[in-house]
């Protein structure tokens, strides 16, 4: 499950200028990405500082520091990019692994469980069948009662294509219907699937009317409007009644 390995086989790695791509800064967490990640993630994912967390692809760190924000004591970020190290921010910077996620679950996760695991615009970099052997390990690392929440663009809307294509390093599209299928082969429930949506307030309610006006005039309006949207998953074992 290298998804570099594979790009170089194509004769272009495009892994290797990511860091350039993407342009990596220290990220600052200011009030209003706490109450985003508040809304997208704390709420819907039921989180508490006394969970264990662990966020895969977690790129510069923003999220790390978030978690870090909110009292959380036990987080763990791991992305394969060794050059995000130097662009973490310092107060999470022993909270970092460097290390491709295959190896990480199958030795085990360093012998650590978790409660949550986060995945922000990570499952897309993969395909289908490394997606489910990547959902299949972890889990094996979760405690009772854990849960998985991803991000992922959504291409069931008319907006998820900017991000879906924008990067050549994604080799796997999925709307609400796919993610839930994935999800089943995983042995994984999705709980719920629902909007990203960006933006301030007021921004947020006129993307709702417009959207509503959009889905009168369509004859298949999609489940979910918004360009990108977020899955909630559980061990089908640890369904709860």
């Amino acid at each position: 499950m290298n998804p570099e390995k594979e790009a170089g086989r194509a004769g272009v790695d495009f892994y290797a200028t990511y860091d350039r791509y993407k342009a990596y800064e220290t990220p600052t967490l200011n009030a209003k990405a706490v109450r985003r990640f508040d809304r997208e993630c704390w709420v819907p994912a039921d989180c508490s500082p006394a969970m264990s967390v662990l966020e895969i692809g977690c790129g510069t760190g923003l999220f790390l520091a978030y978690l870090r924000e909110k009292g959380v004591a036990d987080f763990l970020g791991i992305d394969r990019d060794r050059k995000l190290a130097a662009h973490l921010p310092v107060e999470v910077k022993e909270n970092f692994i460097a290390a491709d996620v295959r190896e990480f679950l199958e030795g085990g996760a360093m012998g650590r469980t978790f409660d949550r695991v986060v995945m922000l615009d990570v499952l897309e970099h993969f395909s289908p069948e490394e997606g489910a052997a990547m959902l299949k390990g972890i889990a094996g690392i979760l405690n009772p009662g854990a849960k998985v929440l991803v991000r992922t663009p959504n291409m069931a809307s008319p907006w998820g294509g900017q991000y879906q294509f924008g990067d050549f390093t994604h080799r796997c599209a999925f709307t609400p219907d796919s993610m839930r299928q994935l999800a089943l082969a995983s042995g994984f429930e999705c709980r719920a699937c629902y909007a990203h949506e960006e933006g301030s307030a007021s921004r947020r309610f006129r993307d709702r009317i417009v959207h509503k006006i959009a889905a009168y005039f369509v004859m298949t309006p999609p489940e979910i409007w918004s360009a990108n949207f977020f899955a909630l998953l559980t061990p089908r074992q640890g369904l709860q009644d």
